[in-house]
């Protein structure tokens, strides 16, 4: 093989056939249901594939994944592609590569560049520094984290998110279970005793999350 057969062999052949799919589905004459369809429109979507992912990851299912993998894959493609072939926007999968590259790239620098890290917690304490020199109009340590995400996982994260500013709930240690099992069971459990009083646990556990974000927002005021 020369070295020009060579070089025009595609690195992920896959990959590029599956952008090439995207476009002819969007193009004219290709697919009407998919010309018609926004980034709005697709939300619903990406939120569904993403639900089964998790479940294809949980479940240890090879097939499942690689099926699930491509399904999230596919929504990225289709947005860039969409954007691509709209006016105002006019970014490719490209661009959305290119700047994923340099993020990271950006993000290590105890990789690409002389930093150390000897530990997992460097490596967060690098990504928070670069991400506020990243994004100097974000003047909360909440600001960036999405409203919209499951309640439990949204706790998790605004309960880090305000430990960096000192604000704190009730003493953790003062519950006790041994493992992420039994911790399954007693949220469950909490779930259980909510229906038997007819609460609603995730407007409940929301309802603390915006009390944790103003106490949030009033350390960083008196800061």
């Amino acid at each position: 093989m020369t070295d020009s057969a060579e070089a025009a062999t595609p690195i992920h052949p896959e990959l590029e056939e599956l952008v090439r799919t995207v476009a002819l589905l969007r193009a004219p004459g290709g697919c009407p249901w998919d010309a018609e369809q926004t980034h709005e429109s697709l939300v619903r979507y990406l939120v569904e594939e993403t639900h089964e992912l998790i479940d294809a990851i949980e479940a240890g299912d090879r097939a499942e994944m690689i099926e699930e993998l491509g399904d999230v894959l596919y929504q990225v493609l289709f947005h860039a592609d969409l954007a691509a072939h709209t006016a105002g926007e006019d970014f490719t999968i490209e661009d959305v590569a290119a700047h994923m590259t340099a993020k990271m790239v950006g993000r290590h620098p105890h990789v690409f560049g002389d930093r150390q890290a000897a530990t997992a917690e460097d490596v967060v304490a690098f990504w928070d520094e670069l991400k506020a020199d990243e994004k100097p109009h974000r003047t909360s340590v909440l600001d960036g984290v999405p409203q919209g995400m499951p309640a439990l996982a949204l706790a998790d994260k605004t309960l880090g998110k305000a430990a960096k500013v000192g604000v704190t709930r009730m003493d953790a240690t003062t519950i006790v279970f041994e493992d992420e099992d039994a911790l399954g069971e007693h949220l469950l459990l909490l779930v259980s005793a909510a229906r038997d009083r007819g609460q609603d646990p995730e407007r409940a556990l929301r309802a603390a999350i915006r009390s944790l974000r103003d106490d949030v927002h009033a350390a960083e005021a008196g800061a």
